[in-house]
């Protein structure tokens, strides 16, 4: 049997983009991807450049009042959040130029339409037309979950916040993890009042320890946050929205952001209907390779909601084309994936958190908080903590945690020594860097539990 194409990729994000330049460029696969909005994903177009860039925007602040500590005469003044947002949807517009030659370049031809599955080895785009494919590639990502409940229509998600048409005076933010806790450090820094919602803990996934000092940081930067809050209606005031909680208890805000969590892009795809399997969220089920319980489509990315990070889709997309198309067979190995969330202070993680780690075995904890140099010259209380998770029986370290200025920078370099298998005493053999912050994490030599 003959086929349009060798894949068909749907969706244009970092997993199926990498996937489909790959096949085709690398491997010679005839290839087309198909993306109803804009090629990038959640990452490029509405993820995490435009989120890091409105970190570095919100910083700045922080930045004069140090700087004037250390004897500066400096002021950032007003921010001009319209002349940001131009700026910054123009450097979305340029990605997604280079995410379109990419693809081009590599021969892959691209619908700019949505596409659904039709059958094993079928696809019909919005035109009407059909094309059919030796194998179908779901790269669909996934998209913020609002709950259902009266004035829900009122408020906007991470999609919508980077193209506010003007800053709001007071903002809620509802919700307890990396998305909404990134959103109130920014929001909070660019000069929002910030409320954060929530019903439980505020990252409460992530390493205990950790979690308690970031979250003593938000406050002590102005975030006012509540962690028994469910919203029970939203209403339009004359002042502004008018949110009702579950208590009874109302205040009123400018704007409100969701982010309480995301959800797999499959709905309407017609994934079901052709006999691909589907998890309780509507995520593809996938196995290590990939694959779906349906031979010829596979998966990669959030809509598999193994990993929701863009370097894991890359990896899931590179991996799937080379065994699939370059006789490289090899999968993508989901331990020890390092990440950061960007609140303030940053909070860099990879492997278990404590709480994980004494689940399963045996271990020792070191760790230490501290003001670092810089902000201790400058009489500031930001504190910064280095963590090493460490199992009694192998000594391998199990979990690496820090929270500090840049700390995404250095769990990646964390991150080699644990891919490796590194053991506590391997970290210690390393020479300190003085002065540095990040030297404590191979100068602790007894564990504190």
């Amino acid at each position: 049997m003959s086929f349009d194409y060798d894949l068909f990729v749907i969706g244009g994000g970092s997993g199926g983009v990498r996937a489909a330049r790959v096949a085709s460029g690398e491997h010679g696969a005839k290839t087309a991807l198909a993306e109803e909005y804009r090629l990038g994903g959640t990452c490029v177009i509405r993820g995490c450049v435009p989120k890091k860039l409105m970190v570095y925007a919100s910083s700045f602040p922080a930045m004069a009042e140090e700087a004037r500590a250390y004897g500066w005469s400096a002021d950032v003044g007003r921010f001009d959040w319209t002349a940001f947002r131009t700026k910054l949807e123009a450097e979305l517009d340029r990605l997604e130029g280079a995410y379109r030659r990419g693809q081009q370049g590599a021969g892959v031809t691209v619908y700019d339409q949505r596409a659904t599955v039709t059958g094993p080895h079928e696809v019909r785009l919005a035109d009407g037309s059909v094309k059919s494919a030796r194998h179908i590639l779901i790269a669909t990502g996934g998209a913020p979950f609002v709950p259902d409940f009266p004035g829900a229509e009122h408020v906007m998600t991470s999609n919508e916040v980077f193209r506010l048409p003007a800053l709001p005076g007071r903002m809620l933010i509802v919700g307890g993890g990396y998305i909404a806790s990134e959103f109130a450090c920014v929001m909070n820094g660019l000069g929002t009042e910030v409320t954060l919602w929530n019903r439980s803990p505020v990252l409460r996934s992530f390493d205990r320890e950790c979690r308690d000092l970031i979250v003593a940081r938000m406050v002590a930067h102005g975030i006012a946050l509540r962690e028994d809050a469910l919203i029970q209606k939203i209403e339009r005031g004359a002042a502004g929205l008018v949110v009702t909680d579950t208590a009874g208890r109302t205040e009123t805000f400018d704007a409100v952001l969701y982010a309480t969590g995301r959800r797999p892009n499959t709905r309407g795809l017609g994934l079901e209907e052709v006999g691909v399997q589907l998890g309780p969220k509507g995520e593809v089920l996938v196995d290590d390779w990939s694959q779906t319980n349906i031979p010829s489509i596979y998966a990669v990315g959030d809509v598999t909601d193994r990993i929701a990070l863009t370097p894991v889709a890359i990896r899931e997309g590179h991996a799937f084309a080379d065994t699939v198309f370059g006789a490289r067979p090899h999968s993508f190995d989901h331990q020890m994936v390092a990440s950061a969330v960007f609140t303030q202070p940053e909070f860099g993680t990879c492997g278990l958190t404590e709480e994980q780690a004494r689940a399963r075995e045996e271990i020792e904890v070191y760790s230490t908080s501290f003001r670092p140099m810089r902000s201790a010259f400058a009489g500031a209380e930001e504190k910064v903590l280095m963590k090493l998770v460490v199992s009694r029986a192998t000594r391998q370290v199990l979990g690496c945690h820090i929270v500090a200025p840049d700390a995404g920078e250095m769990i990646q370099i964390a991150a080699i020594a644990m891919k490796m298998g590194a053991t506590k005493e391997q970290f210690d053999a390393a020479c300190a860097v003085h002065p540095t912050m990040a030297e404590e994490l191979v100068t602790m030599r007894k564990p504190v539990r």
